[in-house]
């Protein structure tokens, strides 16, 4: 329990750094126990290649909680496009709870991570294990990150965002260009946020137009 104070302790002091609000007390405890379990599992199963815990809040959980942050007001539904280990979608649950969160990931171990930390951080996340590309619905929004072929990532994830609804991209400044061609013309782009932590790291939102009356 120390070790999880400690870190709670120094996300905040990440946070604070990066100019983010702090997290009340109820929502730092679940994201030390979310690091917790990425810990637990990432010593079997390979979650992701940062792999230490400084590593872990600075740079995963820091990221994602500016994403969450920075996502426009008034998104009801979103998905996580190949969550991986939930970055970004499972601190968007923690920090938004009035977006309904659904993560997609089509490695099934993941998944099975995916469940176990829903279920332990008592979020109402959905969890589709399976190509996300196979989803039915629509959402206000779709967030990438990190995702393998991300330019044929991004051009699926674009068809599975509602009419007016957001395509946000954790990204570089160098990658732009390209996954915004891979998305198509429907989507008008906002300037590039800057993440914490890096020069070059950006969270870019493009809305989805609304097609014309023929």
């Amino acid at each position: 329990m120390n070790d999880l104070i400690a870190a709670g302790t120094r996300l905040e002091a990440f946070l604070a750094a990066a100019g983010l609000p702090s997290l009340d007390s109820a929502v730092a405890s679940r994201f030390e126990e979310y690091l917790a379990l990425i810990l637990r599992w990432n010593a079997r199963v390979n979650l992701t290649a940062v792999r230490d815990e400084e590593g872990i809040l600075s740079r995963h959980f820091v990221e994602s909680i500016a994403c969450a942050h920075a996502l426009p007001a008034g998104i009801a539904t979103l998905l996580d496009f190949g969550s991986g280990a939930g970055f970004p979608g499972i601190p968007i649950g923690l920090c938004r709870p009035e977006i309904a969160v659904t993560l997609a990931e089509s490695q099934g171990k993941k998944a099975a991570f995916l469940n176990e930390a829903v279920r332990t951080l008592g979020i109402s996340a959905k969890i589709h294990s399976g190509r996300a590309e196979t989803l039915a619905t629509h959402f206000d929004c779709v967030t990438l990150r990190a995702v393998d072929h991300m330019g044929l990532a991004v051009q699926s994830a674009s068809h599975l965002v509602r009419p007016s609804g957001y395509l946000a991209l954790m990204t570089t400044n160098a990658d732009f260009p390209a996954l915004q061609t891979s998305a198509g013309a429907e989507f008008a782009w906002q300037s590039g946020i800057q993440l914490p932590g890096s020069d070059d790291r950006i969270l870019a939102v493009g809305m989805r137009g609304v097609p014309r009356a023929s």
